[in-house]
Formats: structure tokens, sequence, C-alpha cells
């Protein structure tokens, strides 16, 4: 699943228009490892990881919030890590610049492209997603969309996921790239210095 939704595109709408994001980095979490939320169990904050697969489970994270979509599998569930603004062409709406705003820097200026959506809570704040609005929620028409415009990665990178705490299956490869748009991720494991293929990560052709 966490290969499988990259690419795809995430759309809520603004006006008479979307606000889009393609979907480039995601990390699997298994209810079974220690890294996962559900292994520590059910509670009312994270019912959503024990409901039907495709429920949107959101948590805050560093100060913001992040998006979740249960899986298969009781507890099993895929963070959407990092995304792409999508735009356009011919838009009466120049949507970018709304997420832009929705997600500025620290000083209030703009955040360039490369940056805007590279990470969990800034995909959130572009789009405006809510813990509040969404946590337990499905996808819903005319709200919160899911769309593939056939666009598949031609290869992903697949590595260690960022950010778990020691002792909590850290060596478990289950952050997947669109290589296409690595540069644009949270961290660019081509980019990470003394990691080497094979050993720190491992490109896979779908």
């Amino acid at each position: 699943m966490a290969q499988s939704l990259l690419g795809k595109i995430i759309a809520v709408p603004h006006s008479s228009s979307w606000l889009m994001v393609r979907i480039i980095e995601t990390e699997a979490y298994y209810r079974r490892e220690k890294a996962s939320h559900s292994s520590l169990g059910y509670t009312e904050k994270r019912k959503a990881l024990f409901m039907s697969p495709g429920t949107i489970y959101m948590y805050y994270a560093r100060g913001g919030d992040s998006l979740n979509f249960s899986c298969r599998g009781e507890g099993n569930a895929v963070l959407i890590k990092s995304g792409y603004p999508i735009t356009l062409e011919g838009d009466a709406i120049d949507t970018l610049a709304v997420m832009q705003g929705n997600n500025p820097n620290r000083s209030g200026s703009r955040r360039s492209i490369a940056k805007l959506c590279a990470g969990q809570t800034l995909l959130c704040k572009s789009l405006n997603l809510k813990v509040s609005e969404w946590d337990a929620k499905q996808l819903t028409p005319h709200s919160l969309e899911l769309w593939d415009d056939t666009y598949t990665p031609e290869k992903i990178i697949q590595t260690l996921r960022l950010g778990i705490p020691p002792g909590r299956d850290t060596h478990l490869p289950y952050r997947f790239i669109d290589m296409s748009y690595a540069d644009f991720c949270t961290n660019n494991p081509l980019r990470v210095r003394n990691f080497q293929m094979g050993r720190d990560y491992t490109i896979l052709q779908p």
C-alpha cells in the first residue's frame, strides 16, 4: 500500500478549484512492529488504526498535523510523508499561491515549491488538513479525494524511516520515495553522506 500510494494525488476543494498534491514519499507501519502507534494498543485517539481499510488516521507531530490511511490488517497504516504541489494550467485560481499562503515560512514569506510539502506536517498545512476535522473519517467526495491520473513512478527508493526512536525497529526499511521526486522529499537518501546502495537503501522498479 505504501508503494501503491506513490504518485496518487490528494485533492482538497478550494473555491471553484482544487488544492492538489502528488504523493512522493510514504512510510509503512505494521501493528506487529514497535514503531507503529497501534503496537501500543487501542485508545480513543488511535481508534482509526483499528477501523476499516482506508480510514483516515490523523495525529499531531512536531506541532503539526499528520495524515495516514489505515490498511488491510488491523492496526496497519501508511503515513503520507511528503508531496509535490500540482497545479492546473489555465486555472482561474492560483492554487499554488493558496497553498503557500496556508504554509508560509516563519518570516511570513512564501515557501518554495521544493519545501512546500517536504514533510508530513508541511503537507497537511499546505492543504489545510486538520486532525480535528478528518481523524477517523473516510475520503469524502467534494471534501477530500484521492485521485489516480495514471502516473506511475519509474523507480522507487526503499530505505529506513525517519524519526524512529532507538529500540523501536529503526532497522526496518519501510520508507518509500518516488525517485523522480527524491529532491523534494523529507530527506533524499541519495544525497546522505556515507549512505550506500544495498546497505542503506535499495532501488525498486515497479
